[in-house]
């Protein structure tokens, strides 16, 4: 593992403190609430793309879905296969019921093989952001190398599905990818507006981005964040200790809206996988918990690219500061 420390990013453990910070959603909405569908279906680990296993991770087996070294395991392929033949679409019918949008977190080659349905997520009016070129560990990359494969992505998801991503989350990076993203963008002339590769907020804040660090005040962008979590994702369902049933995912989503939307100015993101709630029984959970926030006044349901628009235009960077 290469720990590079030109790219580093301190960790903070003080935050905004006891009383958080209110975004101010647009309209006085309580919540903001963002749904993401990580798409990944055909990029992860597999012999048939070279790689010395099929992906034991994260498919209908879970923990005791195993693996078959240097071979196909078929089960395994079939299960990622689901979502992007059924599940995606099937979510894809869901959101137009109610006529909202998610950000996709995609992987440039999952896209690049389902071209389709990466058009008719643009049609429809949901986000790109990148999740990657393949969905892999990045650990042992080198800094040039990490840098090459964000670059990597984003000319695929460009070329795949006539956008240029504004966002990113990777989420199997080495420990200079978080710090690489905005360097990385800026060397290919494109705006990186928002980064999700941390998990320690309720809401967004600024970052001082590392390769900026010897430029003047008046010189510097930031990095803004919008945080990530594993609590609500549906890829619970194959962790241990994770969800037992759609009733008990049901439940953790309306106990999170709930607590959030009693307090106020918070960001509920529930990260979605095709594969997993797009299995029936879970999208009809999902279903269930999108008809019972659609009942409450004051949810913003959106996408993280407005959130950060909004969170940028409210609270413009300023070095040192969260917000």
């Amino acid at each position: 593992m290469i720990v590079d420390p030109r790219y580093d990013i301190p960790r903070n453990m003080e935050g905004y403190g006891e009383d958080s910070l209110d975004p101010q959603w647009p309209n006085g909405a309580r919540i903001a609430v963002s749904f993401v569908l990580n798409y990944e279906e055909g990029a992860e680990r597999s012999v048939e793309m070279g790689d010395g296993m099929s992906e034991p991770y994260l498919w209908e087996k879970g923990a005791s879905g195993g693996s078959r070294e240097g071979a196909r395991y078929c089960n395994a392929e079939s299960d990622y296969e689901y979502g992007s033949r059924v599940g995606a679409w099937r979510l894809l019918r869901l959101f137009k019921e109610f006529g909202w949008n998610w950000t996709t977190y995609a992987i440039a080659v999952a896209m690049e093989r389902n071209p389709k349905f990466a058009q008719a997520c643009v049609r429809d009016g949901h986000e790109i952001a990148s999740h990657g070129y393949r969905w892999l560990d990045l650990w042992d990359l080198t800094v040039e190398e990490d840098k090459e494969n964000i670059k990597k992505s984003v000319v695929s998801l460009k070329k795949t599905t006539g956008v240029t991503p504004c966002g990113v989350y990777f989420g199997r990076g080495s420990p200079n990818t978080r710090g690489l993203f905005k360097l990385a963008f800026e060397e290919m002339g494109e705006e990186l507006l928002w980064s999700s590769e941390e998990y320690n907020d309720d809401v967004p804040y600024w970052q001082d981005a590392p390769h900026e660090k010897d430029l003047s005040d008046a010189e510097k962008k930031g990095q803004l964040v919008l945080p990530y979590n594993y609590d609500c994702n549906d890829g619970k369902f194959h962790m241990n200790p994770g969800f037992v049933g759609s009733h008990m995912y049901l439940e953790y989503l309306k106990s999170t809206f709930d607590m959030f939307y009693r307090e106020g100015g918070k960001m509920m993101t529930i990260p979605m996988h095709s594969r997993i709630v797009g299995k029936a029984g879970r999208a009809e959970a999902l279903r269930t918990f999108m008809l019972y926030i659609q009942s409450k006044p004051g949810v913003w349901v959106t996408t993280r690219k407005e959130i950060a628009l909004h969170f940028k235009s409210k609270f413009p960077y300023r070095p040192g500061h969260l917000c």
